[in-house]
């Protein structure tokens, strides 16, 4: 035997599968180092080494795990998959054994011994060519798995080698006894080998033959039972009961029709089988009946075929919303994404922002953009695990979780599905609804999803859940780890002037039952509706405003029997459909005050103004706050007391003031709960123009967290405390420099219509805040910026600004 090395060709094992020489096989690969191998070989036009695993359960093969022989073959055709699999074409070329691998960073390569037949010129041959052909003639006609233009290609080979090798690759033989026979190098001793194993299986074949008669004939017990069972069916019909058995027949022939996994078909075949034995009246038959029509009424393969494009997304989305132009950016980048890896797993979405922003029209907005059906499930309120996952079978009344149910209503396996008010869920004795949600949201888990009523894994990894919440505090943080968190602003005045123009009056005429030309509203008159009709981020409160107008002049039309009368309202109008205005235009006040400073707040729906007034009497040293404050926010009360003590001596006051005065600090309005630090800066400053009775500019507004040593720390809701300023009429803002980053967040229009300063000591703020009167013997002869000018702004004894 003469053996030479081949070459060096890049491996690929397989899994249960033994390739000869000679054999064209199709292959589905899914691992990446295969895939690599395979598209190196197509590439480079060279041969693959395919070689068989010793345990087809090993994922990442070695050495070890691999037998040495194996079959060089050429590949024929690629195939790429949209699951990321290839479909490969090989052809088995020659035997071969591997010399010594070597592992690549892509993928393994060996080299190569090349291993023909031995003993390939015997006279014997031609003599087990015969028998080979004869046996196997035999073998397919025993075993109808052999099709016949098989046995028709068999007849036309005359060389030995080649002979036996298709004939192997035909039998039905387990991995280990292919991979004996394709390591047989020894012609005769192979033909022989594969002699032995036709005269083998033929054995088996007549002795199954032999059984199934026997089966057969108890087969006539069963088609007793079966006549028995029709002759009941026809009394059942005579009785009035024969529409239940028919409805079984029909949900039967639901079950075969409807594409189910074969774990789904086993548990509903099994199901049904109960069914049919079961009494019509017993209570059992209606759980189970309504369990399979669960089951049957799931989507499990049936996909809505989209394909996303960018740019009818984009316009998709500034069709449905005004503005909100980061929230879209966002948005288009992850849908680019999803184009190419072909694929929905990833991070889910969760949108953040006040109410009436738009966070769920958005959602029906990306549905429409994706060509995919919208589900949508309101989690307000939510207390009870077994709301996601339903309830076990074995309690009375027993219902899939509302997961289950939405992708029921959806009816496809991949809708775009909006978790609303997802931070509106509680926790009680029943369970905790959030942690349920962890399995729904994480990608790596959830395409086994196991609702507790079905008992069977369900595939949501196809699902693009997006989430929507109006504050990141209610969602607990291991949920806020699987999300992809995207912030939605307050609408400025314009973006809520363009937005009733275009989206809401036509809305709400339509809805009433006017023409577009029936009701036409001046600019003015629209401000008029933002500015003193309504305060809120959104753009809900304006959209009710404007459907209570429509109703007033649809009424107004039949009093007065005027039905084509077109109706153009101004600034001077609104009041006669709507009253008095329900705010005031402009809440900065109208002249400064001492102790009484405006300061900025977040809440849920969006910024707020907050007014801090201080108010001094005769008194022991006491401290009262009021107004409905948290307990961060009167702490925050007490650290700004505590730095106006320690800077006393420097304000002009006697270093025990505070032992001979109370100090009331109130925070209208007093039945709101507030709470957070970012009020600091603001109440230290009321406190000291108090104190000093200096007044505090009325046109500034400011916000920021105090320490001890007087820095300000930076805060959140700096877009929406902003966008509050400027409804507010406010022109000046203070805000800690920490915040500066923040800035590029907030509009271009809003940064340019307000005087910012930032800050990182509250002296700093007392500066620009306080205004020096005339006549003040305090200040007389020194400035403010000489007061602070040797503030030590932290232990590293930083100079002051």
């Amino acid at each position: 035997m003469s053996t030479s090395l081949t070459g060096r060709y890049p491996v690929m094992p397989l899994r249960d599968i033994v390739i000869f020489p000679g054999m064209v096989a199709p292959l589905v690969v899914g691992r990446k180092n295969s895939i690599q191998a395979l598209e190196h070989a197509m590439e480079e036009r060279s041969l693959i080494f395919l070689i068989t695993q010793k345990d087809a359960g090993v994922d990442e093969p070695r050495e070890q795990h691999l037998y040495t022989h194996g079959t060089l073959a050429s590949v024929m055709q690629l195939l790429r998959l949209p699951d990321g699999t290839l479909k490969a074409l090989v052809e088995g070329k020659r035997r071969a054994k591997v010399a010594s691998f070597m592992e690549d960073e892509a993928f393994f390569s060996a080299e190569i011994i090349e291993t023909p037949d031995l003993e390939a010129d015997g006279p014997e041959l031609m003599a087990y060519s015969r028998e080979l052909h004869k046996t196997f003639d035999q073998y397919s006609k025993s075993n109808k798995k052999i099709p016949a233009e098989v046995l028709k290609s068999v007849n036309t080979i005359e060389n030995p080698s080649r002979l036996v090798d298709v004939i192997c690759s035909h039998l039905f033989l387990k991995t280990e006894e292919k991979q004996e026979l394709l390591q047989t190098l020894i012609l005769p001793e192979r033909i022989r080998r594969t002699l032995e194993i036709l005269y083998r299986e033929m054995e088996l074949s007549e002795l199954e033959k032999a059984i199934h008669a026997k089966v057969k004939k108890k087969m006539a017990d069963t088609q007793r039972n079966y006549y028995l069972g029709e002759k009941i069916r026809v009394i059942q019909s005579e009785m009035g009961q024969g529409d239940g058995v028919d409805e079984l027949v029909d949900l039967e022939q639901i079950i075969e029709k409807k594409k189910l996994p074969k774990r789904v078909l086993d548990k509903v075949r099994k199901e049904l089988r109960k069914l049919k034995q079961a009494p019509p009246m017993s209570a059992e038959t209606t759980v189970m009946r309504n369990y399979i029509d669960t089951i049957v009424s799931l989507p499990w393969k049936e996909m809505t075929r989209g394909s996303i494009d960018i740019d009818k997304a984009e316009v998709i989305l500034d069709e449905d919303h005004y503005g909100l132009k980061k929230p879209k950016e966002r948005i288009l980048e992850y849908l680019a994404v999803q184009v190419q890896v072909k694929k929905i797993k990833g991070p889910v979405i969760c949108l953040v922002g006040p109410p009436g922003v738009g966070k769920t029209s958005i959602c029906k907005s990306i549905a429409r953009a994706m060509n995919r059906k919208f589900a949508r499930l309101s989690l307000g309120g939510v207390r009870d695990e077994a709301e996601i996952r339903g309830h076990r079978r074995t309690y009375i009344g027993a219902m899939p979780g509302k997961i289950i149910h939405a992708m029921q209503k959806a009816g496809v396996v991949n809708p775009v599905f909006c978790l609303d008010e997802v931070d509106k869920m509680s926790v009680d004795f029943r369970g905790d609804p959030s942690s349920a949600l962890l399995e729904v949201l994480d990608p790596e888990q959830n395409d086994s999803f196991n609702d507790h009523y079905l008992d069977l894994d369900y595939d949501l990894s196809n699902v693009f859940f997006i989430t929507t919440a109006n504050n990141l505090d209610g969602i607990p943080l291991p949920l806020q780890d699987r999300m992809e968190i995207i912030r939605l602003s307050g609408y400025t005045e314009e973006d809520k002037l363009k937005i009733a123009e275009r989206f809401l009056l036509p809305k709400q005429l339509k809805a009433n039952g006017f023409h577009a030309d029936d009701i036409h509203f001046s600019e003015r008159a629209f401000l008029e509706l933002i500015r003193r009709y309504t305060r809120e981020a959104g753009v809900r409160n304006l959209e009710r405003t404007l459907a209570a107008i429509c109703r007033k002049i649809a009424r107004e039309r039949l009093k007065c029997n005027e039905p084509d009368r077109k109706y153009r309202l101004s600034l001077h109008s609104i009041g006669k459909y709507l009253g008095v205005p329900k705010h005031r235009y402009g809440l900065a006040e109208e002249q400064d005050g001492i102790g009484l400073a405006t300061g900025l707040a977040w809440t849920q729906v969006g910024g707020e103004l907050l007014q801090i007034e201080t108010t001094l009497m005769p008194g022991s040293g006491k401290m009262i706050v009021t107004g409905k404050l948290g307990d961060v926010m009167q702490e925050s009360a007490q650290a700004a007391l505590s730095y106006v003590r320690s800077r006393a001596m420097r304000l002009g006051l006697e270093p025990e003031f505070y032992q001979t005065v109370d100090i009331h600090v109130h925070v209208p309005e007093g039945a709101i709960p507030k709470d957070g630090p970012s009020a600091g800066i603001t109440i230290a400053t009321s406190l000291v123009s108090a104190l000093l009775k200096l007044p505090v500019d009325r046109q500034l507004a400011m916000t920021g967290e105090i320490t001890l040593r007087g820095r300000v720390l930076p805060i959140g809701g700096l877009t929406e405390k902003l966008l509050a300023a400027k409804r507010g009429n406010i022109t000046r803002i203070l805000m800690p420099k920490q915040n500066e980053r923040d800035l590029k967040e907030v509009p271009q229009k809003i940064r340019n219509s307000l005087d910012i300063t930032l800050v990182d000591h509250v002296d700093e703020v007392l500066v620009r805040a306080l205004i020096v009167q005339d006549g003040c013997e305090l200040f007389k002869n020194v400035s403010m910026e000489s007061i602070f000018k040797d503030v030590t702004l932290s232990a590293h004894n930083t100079p002051a600004h």
